[in-house]
């Protein structure tokens, strides 16, 4: 099961040896945006997000091409009036593995100012983060759009945006955990993941693997 918050934080996916990659090739992030990696640190939810992903989706859209079946704003900073790690999480739905694959290999992220972070144990989509290790600002994740990795992300924003009382269950939970584990982001989001899973079971989304996390 991936969690389905915050889409780079569990298992070292955004730890590890840094790729070099011209972050000057990005536009300059808002100030809303921008958390030094491995640490938690939550904010209030921000109306900025929103503009900020309508332009982030319009530049992948734009370098994608056909290939982006689907963008959408997943993870905290999607739901309004959830407090965030501010780091802005976005899901690419693409055809499938290959075409991820294809864009990887000639680089279309990394023009965008992404760089590559690996798989980790979700074996269904690419991992890139925008920012400097100091100041991550974006992560998106590449994955096919009829895939488990893109519908859990989809269903567990859609599922807080629905439910008040879950939506604050789960900023309760969250502020708690970040309260005890703010420079230990494995554990942070390892201590989330039954409730997603709770979440993702009550709208009828099974994940196959339920020992694998990815925070949301």
């Amino acid at each position: 099961m991936t969690d389905r918050d915050d889409a780079g934080d569990a298992g070292g996916i955004d730890d590890g040896e840094e790729e070099d990659c011209p972050w000057s090739n990005a536009p300059t992030p808002p100030d809303s945006l921008g958390l030094a990696r491995g640490t938690v640190e939550l904010v209030p939810y921000r109306g900025a997000w929103v503009t900020a992903f309508e332009r982030e989706a319009a530049r992948l859209e734009a370098a994608l091409g056909e290939d982006a079946v689907a963008v959408e704003h997943v993870g905290s900073t999607a739901v309004q009036g959830l407090p965030a790690k501010p780091i802005l999480d976005v899901a690419v739905g693409v055809p499938d593995l290959a075409v991820a694959r294809r864009h990887r290999e000639r680089g279309t992220l990394r023009d965008l100012g992404y760089a590559f972070r690996g798989t980790d144990d979700v074996p269904d989509r690419l991992f890139f983060a925008r920012g400097p290790p100091e100041r991550r600002t974006h992560y998106v994740s590449v994955t096919p759009v009829d895939g488990e990795t893109f519908r859990e992300q989809v269903a567990f924003r859609d599922a807080l945006e629905a439910d008040d009382a879950l939506r604050e269950a789960y900023a309760a939970l969250k502020r708690d955990l970040a309260s005890t584990h703010g420079d230990e982001r494995e554990r942070y989001t390892a201590e989330k993941s039954a409730f997603v899973e709770r979440v993702l079971a009550s709208v009828g989304v099974q994940s196959a693997d339920s020992e694998s996390t990815t925070d949301r």
